[in-house]
């Protein structure tokens, strides 16, 4: 929910980004801070709480802070290769005066194709473990798997 959200809340201010270029305009703040709470439904989620009920008891910690760290790396590079990929050096055009908005304007459109794309990887790789202890989810994973545990 909050992937598919945040994608739609990030088109929405992409793609008419040239209409919210008035300084302080009251929706785009609005939108904008409405990413910001379905952050919370969607990868912070995905990195903070699903992996606490996923993962084996023996490697829980280990495996949570490796999930937690990837998601902080992946935020980092997009934060940093998307600012550089649109070339956001702060050359600015005479000629066209909404040449500086263009590259945000990209990088919002684009950061919503990767919250569309989180929904989809989201919802197929997660098993559902609503109404089941920490207990059950462990007992069906050791059944499935035909790989025997390795103690750490």
């Amino acid at each position: 929910m909050g992937f598919t959200l945040m994608g739609f809340l990030y088109l929405g201010l992409g793609i008419p980004y040239f209409f919210w270029r008035k300084p302080k305009h009251a929706g785009f703040i609005i939108l904008y801070g409405l990413t910001f709470f379905f952050a919370n439904f969607g990868p912070n989620t995905t990195t903070f709480i699903v992996p606490a009920e996923l993962f084996p008891a023996r490697l829980r910690s280990t495996c949570h802070g490796i999930s937690g760290a990837t998601g902080k790396i992946g935020a980092v590079v997009g934060a940093v290769g998307i600012q550089r990929a649109w070339g956001s050096s702060g050359e600015y055009n005479e000629g066209d005066p909404d040449s500086k908005l263009k590259p945000m304007r990209a990088a919002l459109v684009v950061l919503g194709a990767v919250c569309f794309l989180g929904t989809v990887v989201t919802y197929a790789f997660t098993p559902e473990t609503m109404r089941r202890s920490l207990e059950e989810n462990e007992k069906e994973r050791e059944t499935e798997s035909d790989v025997p545990a390795v103690a750490l």
